[in-house]
């Protein structure tokens, strides 16, 4: 019962096919929130959010959602609208009818025909240090 599932919550999970994903949290079409978002396990959003959403595990974002924030999470699925920031640790994969205003911070980005994308991407390795913490570790070893 107690299995070592701690270990695994470290560590982002490989993305799974939509359908046959644990959804831990759902909210609906015609949901509205307002806020900051953290969650632990994949969490699907179809309604409007307005604030920050963070997590080491996967957003799904449906086509009926329209997200204005920060989103900085594990793995990112987006087809509805969005508009601000987003940064992911493994991936963002961008699905029919996306529309997205804003930048994208991942390491690998999928974007299918017929999304709408302006704005600015920013991609680098998973394992690569982002120039910021770069700059601030040599600051720290003077």
């Amino acid at each position: 019962m107690f299995s070592g599932k701690k270990d695994e919550k470290t560590q982002v999970k490989k993305p799974v096919a939509i359908d046959k994903a644990d959804i831990k949290a759902f909210l609906g079409q015609g949901s509205r929130f307002e806020g900051k978002l953290n969650f632990e396990e994949l969490v699907r959003l179809d309604g409007s959010f307005t604030g920050e959403i963070t997590s080491s595990d996967t957003l799904v974002v449906g086509d009926t959602a329209n997200i204005d924030g920060q989103i900085s999470v594990g793995a990112l699925i987006l087809s509805g609208k969005f508009t601000g920031g987003i940064k992911a640790t493994t991936m963002v994969e961008l699905r029919a009818p996306a529309q997205v205003e804003g930048t994208i911070e991942t390491p690998c980005l999928k974007i299918d025909e017929k999304v709408i994308f302006n704005g600015e991407i920013k991609m680098r390795s998973a394992t690569e240090t982002p120039p910021k913490a770069e700059a601030e570790k040599k600051k720290e070893e003077k």
